[in-house]
């Protein structure tokens, strides 16, 4: 356990951009479907990660998954990086879902192999050492509300329409919403959204607890995107040694007994004692000031 947990702060590597790989048959070079971008001034320490598939709304294909999952593989080396901000490029939609269009091409073999790598996405976005928030200003349908729902926090517009969508189309989420919708509201309002494919508003989500917080729209409509922002900012100056075993210590207790989760917690908090950060709020504390956190 203790060796799992100590992997959470591995060493970074040096970030590099993401290199677009194209897919198609002429060797030509493809419009990459995501944009990663790292905030600089007071906001640096965000990055987001933007999906820029307008064409199909954001629908999670093939080459998106993959573009996805190298961009997680590259920031979670970065210990720069204190919060990750999922966003949409698409005006109106955070992401439609799973790019049934394309799946309906494949294979009952390619679909299985394909709904196991979306599973995949899913898992090693919840697994992000950092806080990761998803910024809802639009449409966030089946696999969409399951890439929210594989983030630590959700913001969403009033605009906004959420909802496991899957049995409407025949289908049952695949990429994690069985198992994280209802840690998140319960197993029986969970059961009910999920057997109706029942359409949510942002306020109606808030309602529920599915999301942190809803917003107006404004007319640039980016309103969450901006509250998510003003979110991430907040936990900016906190030491992120500690905001990060704090999330594992979480997501690792909520899996077992209160007892195992208590020995979970235990052992993150040793792993943060002997950190610089802890040594620079006690004497910020000491001396009135704010504490100057290096994440060392």
């Amino acid at each position: 356990m203790l060796r799992a947990l100590t992997s959470v702060l591995r060493l970074p590597r040096p970030w590099r951009p993401l290199q677009t790989r194209s897919c198609a048959s002429d060797g030509a070079a493809e419009d990459p479907e995501i944009q990663v971008r790292a905030l600089a001034g007071p906001d640096q320490g965000i990055t987001e990660i933007l999906m820029n598939r307008p064409s199909a709304r954001n629908a999670l294909g093939n080459v998106l998954v993959r573009e996805l999952l190298d961009a997680l593989a590259q920031l979670r080396e970065d210990q720069q990086v204190r919060v990750l901000l999922f966003r949409s490029a698409v005006k109106g939609v955070f992401c439609a879902g799973a790019d049934l269009k394309e799946r309906e091409q494949m294979s009952e073999a390619e679909v299985g192999i394909f709904v196991q790598r979306l599973r995949g996405l899913m898992n090693e976005i919840a697994a992000f050492p950092a806080p990761t928030i998803a910024a809802m200003d639009g449409f966030a349908l089946g696999g969409g509300l399951e890439l929210a729902l594989a983030c630590d926090l959700r913001v969403a517009a009033s605009s906004a329409v959420m909802g496991l969508i899957e049995t409407t189309r025949g289908l049952l989420p695949g990429a994690g919403g069985t198992q994280r919708l209802p840690r998140c509201l319960g197993v029986a309002l969970a059961k009910e959204l999920i057997f109706t494919g029942r359409r949510l508003s942002g306020a109606q989500a808030q309602a529920l607890g599915l999301v942190n917080h809803t917003v107006p729209q404004n007319e640039e409509g980016n309103a969450a995107y901006h509250r998510a922002r003003a979110l991430a900012q907040e936990i900016l100056p906190q030491a992120p040694i500690a905001v990060r075993l704090g999330k594992v210590a979480i997501d690792r207790g909520m899996e077992v007994d209160i007892a195992s989760g208590m020995a979970i917690e235990g052992i993150c908090y040793a792993q943060n004692i002997p950190t610089q950060d802890r040594l620079e709020g006690m004497a910020a504390f000491r001396e009135k000031r704010p504490p100057r956190f290096v994440g060392k």
